[in-house]
């Protein structure tokens, strides 16, 4: 049944689904490398971050509900590459591991010093792959508990922060700003959750009653407002306290997690960090239980049954275990050449997304898509210091946006080309 609180209450859920532990982790960091232009990061992080996860939402309740409404315009083999990929991303390869490994070094290393690692990796993936191997519904059950205890403790937290900074705000120690905020908004990777986060919220306003398509936007949107007015204060007050250290600590001798830790003991004293630290371990245990369970059904689904939920589940677990040993630095070193892959694909096929009823071509998606990966394959090259002169004369390459005008082009130029038949909007999960 509607109700007037309805955007209220789907605003708060969509908030806990996206207040995850591992983005506490980014935003002090952000915060410390940028100083006195600390806004201007946060700005970046939160727009290519909550910003573009929202219109992803949007995006996928105003079209048919699912990811390959997003992706199927590639076709159904290049789609279910894309896919995979970004289930890996938020799965195996960098949430789960990284959720292992924060907490190690957010709860574990301040109450444990000197626990083995690999030993403590086994022990957590243990725990993960018994509760989801049973899907058990303990993540439900503890997230409940666990988004309110974490807030109150934030809201402590960031208001002694403000009310009695730790130090002084230096001048930036970085000369690429606005840059890190938005490949710090990448390392977060809500808009690659946003595509399975819709499909609880598309569930959640038809179960209220939302069943008419302008009617479903208008209330996703308002709900969409609430949360990200909340994730701009939580945020925008962790990378104001990582300003406020930034004349405290050397950003060579921390990392993101070490970073929230200290500020932590230096706000609220060891019990702070120990409670933070039980709060912010038990969330990465219920983020990786989840997110493993999820990938884990979707390689079954994919492969009609060839892959049991149990054999994905137990990969994901192994793969995930390896990588966390790595260390949270490696796989956040790691994560940023692999993002800035996958990101302008996703981010380009969003934006056409809401363009679909106009456009008759799909050679238009498949244009901009091969361009916009490509392009941004050669930009990671240059990175590491290969010269490909093309990258740094392209229009806003200073900023990682490079591969917005060639994206352009190579849609314009796709749209030339004559498609086989014309598309709407419910062909797309048929094309093949």
């Amino acid at each position: 049944m509607k109700k007037n609180s309805d955007g209220i209450v789907i605003g708060l859920a969509i908030f806990a689904m996206f207040f995850g532990a591992g983005s506490l982790i980014f935003p002090p960091y952000l915060g410390m490398t940028s100083g006195s232009q600390w806004f201007k990061g946060f700005m970046c992080f939160y727009l290519m971050d909550i910003g573009l996860a929202f219109v992803t939402i949007v995006a996928m309740v105003n079209g048919t509900g699912k990811i390959s409404g997003i992706t199927g315009v590639l076709g159904k083999i290049p789609s279910n590459i894309l896919n995979s990929a970004v289930l890996i991303c938020i799965g195996p390869l960098l949430v789960v591991p990284r959720s292992s490994a924060t907490t190690y070094e957010m709860t574990i290393t301040p109450i444990i010093p000197g626990f083995n690692s690999i030993l403590f990796s086994i022990i957590f993936f243990g725990v993960v792959w018994a509760l989801a191997i049973k899907k058990s519904k303990i993540i439900d059950i503890v997230g409940k508990i666990l988004t309110p205890a974490m807030v109150i403790a934030l809201v402590v937290l960031i208001g002694a922060g403000v009310l009695a900074p730790l130090g002084p705000i230096s001048e930036p120690t970085s000369e690429t700003v606005i840059k890190d905020g938005i490949i710090a908004g990448y390392q977060a990777m809500d808009v690659l959750g946003a595509l399975t986060v819709a499909i609880i919220v598309i569930a959640t306003v038809s179960q209220r009653g939302y069943d008419e398509g302008t009617e479903r936007v208008k209330i996703t949107t308002k709900a969409c407002i609430v949360a990200g007015v909340m994730l701009f204060l939580v945020y925008g007050g962790l990378t104001f306290l990582g300003a406020s250290v930034s004349k405290v600590f050397d950003i060579a001798t921390v990392n993101q997690a070490s970073l929230i830790v200290a500020i932590t003991e230096g706000l609220l004293g060891y019990f702070g960090v120990v409670i933070l630290g039980i709060i912010v371990g038990l969330a990465c245990l219920t983020t990786s239980i989840g997110v493993s369970s999820a990938v884990a059904q979707y390689f079954e689904s994919i492969s009609n049954g060839k892959i049991t939920y149990k054999k994905a589940i137990s990969a994901v677990v192994v793969f995930s275990t390896i990588i966390s040993n790595f260390g949270l630095s490696t796989i956040i070193s790691f994560a940023v050449p692999v993002l800035s892959i996958v990101y302008p694909t996703i981010i380009t096929l969003i934006i056409l997304s809401f363009f679909k009823n106009r456009i008759g071509n799909i050679n238009l998606y498949r244009g901009a898509a091969i361009v916009a990966i490509t392009i941004s394959v050669l930009g990671i090259i240059s990175s590491y210091g290969v010269e490909i002169i093309l990258i740094s004369k392209l229009p806003l390459s200073h900023f990682g946006f490079e591969w917005i005008l060639p994206t352009i082009i190579g849609g314009l130029i796709g749209n030339l080309i004559k498609p086989k038949a014309s598309i709407g909007l419910g062909d797309i999960e048929n094309i093949g």
